[in-house]
């Protein structure tokens, strides 16, 4: 796209997404500062950059802070001047349930902090905003309403779509130049490497809720083309192409299928209520034409991302041969399991397993407000 060589802030420089974004970024040529906070885990992965992109023609420096802290922020924006910054930072479900007010800290009181103190520098950066469909809340495939379109109203009805909202408007009404990246399921190069309490959570969504995936690295490619893309202060949809439109149910077996436990996987769940909007999670089936034009980040195919992290050999027959013991264990597990009704009630279980799901009451009454 644009000339290379730019310098880029990336928070949440250690996550899925982020490690994929450093790689990328420094591969085209940029000097990136790392962020995120200081933890054996995130130093491990800043070796581990650091190891992979040795030779990657940009440059990769490293800042431990912590978002919450609007001074720490406020300097290290001063310090490194950035070009841009891709803010990936964000407490995601279902740990943004468990910790309200840490997750809000973060969210939101970090992209402020961040937005405050870009602005308040000689040569402000572009603001390259995460944002998730989770801001256009729960969707029935049943109610006929068709795929997510970036122009489509967004109606938060969960804490993290609330966040999302909030923290995007924060963006949007800063005087930078932003662009705001939406995203789909995210998924790893290999499911062993997923977080094993994310498979907790896709336990109780319908089993016959719509999905589209999208691989981490394609996510990296649209993150590192907002960069430099001449259209700016538009909002865009990042799912996978149209092999990455998928039903709860068999995504996950087809997820399992790549480490040869498939038999084990996706059958225990239960069918969402098509007569109530509302028993959904906030997952759907985008309409990516635009965010495709302008940022050509869609690579990988699903096939290729299952071919990526299929087990072979010993491991896989091991894996198979263990899939009525990881059947019997997750039925007896199942979220469901004993429960009265055949339709699944997600945000119930949410509640009880993690603590309360519902928008914080600052995120709607900031949405309903007029831009400053």
């Amino acid at each position: 796209m644009a000339p290379t060589g730019i310098r880029v802030l990336v928070t949440g420089a250690c996550g899925l997404v982020g490690k994929a974004t450093v790689a990328t970024l420094r591969s085209r040529g940029h000097h990136v500062t790392a962020t995120d906070l200081d933890t054996p885990a995130g130093r491990k992965t800043i070796r581990q950059l650091s190891a992979d992109t040795y030779d990657a023609p940009g440059t990769l420096a490293v800042e431990w802070v912590n978002l919450t802290d609007a001074d720490a922020v406020n300097a290290l924006v001063t310090r490194t001047a950035p070009d841009a910054i891709v803010h990936l930072a964000a407490v995601i479900p279902p740990f943004c349930y468990e910790n309200r007010e840490l997750a809000r800290a973060v969210n939101v009181g970090g992209t402020r902090n961040l937005v405050e103190a870009a602005t308040g520098v000689a040569d402000p950066p572009r603001f390259v905003q995460t944002s998730s469909i989770a801001v256009y809340g729960p969707r029935n495939p049943y109610a006929g309403r068709g795929m997510l379109r970036p122009d489509t109203p967004i109606a938060p009805g969960d804490l993290y779509g609330g966040h999302k909202a909030e923290a995007d408007t924060i963006v949007r009404n800063s005087g930078l130049e932003w662009v705001i990246l939406r995203l789909g399921g995210v998924l790893p190069d290999s499911l062993l490497t997923a977080n094993p309490r994310l498979a907790e959570l896709d336990a109780v969504l319908p089993n016959d809720g719509h999905v589209q995936s999208v691989a981490a690295s394609d996510v990296a490619t649209a993150f590192a083309n907002a960069v430099t893309t001449t259209q700016t202060r538009r909002e865009y949809l990042i799912g996978g192409d149209d092999t990455h439109r998928h039903v709860q149910g068999p995504l996950v077996k087809a997820a399992g299928d790549s480490l040869g436990i498939g038999g084990a996987m996706g059958s225990h769940g239960r069918p969402g209520d098509p007569a109530d909007d509302t028993a959904w999670f906030a997952t759907d089936w985008m309409d990516c034409t635009e965010s495709q034009r302008v940022l050509e980040f869609q690579n990988t195919t699903f096939g290729e991302l299952m071919a990526r992290g299929r087990l072979g050999g010993a491991k896989r027959l091991a894996m198979t041969a263990s899939t009525p013991i990881i059947r019997a264990v997750l039925k007896h597990r199942s979220p469901y399991r004993g429960k009265p009704g055949r339709y699944a009630d997600p945000w119930t279980l949410i509640r009880s397993t993690w603590g309360d799901p519902g928008p914080d009451p600052e995120s709607l009454a900031a949405l309903k407000s007029p831009p400053q």
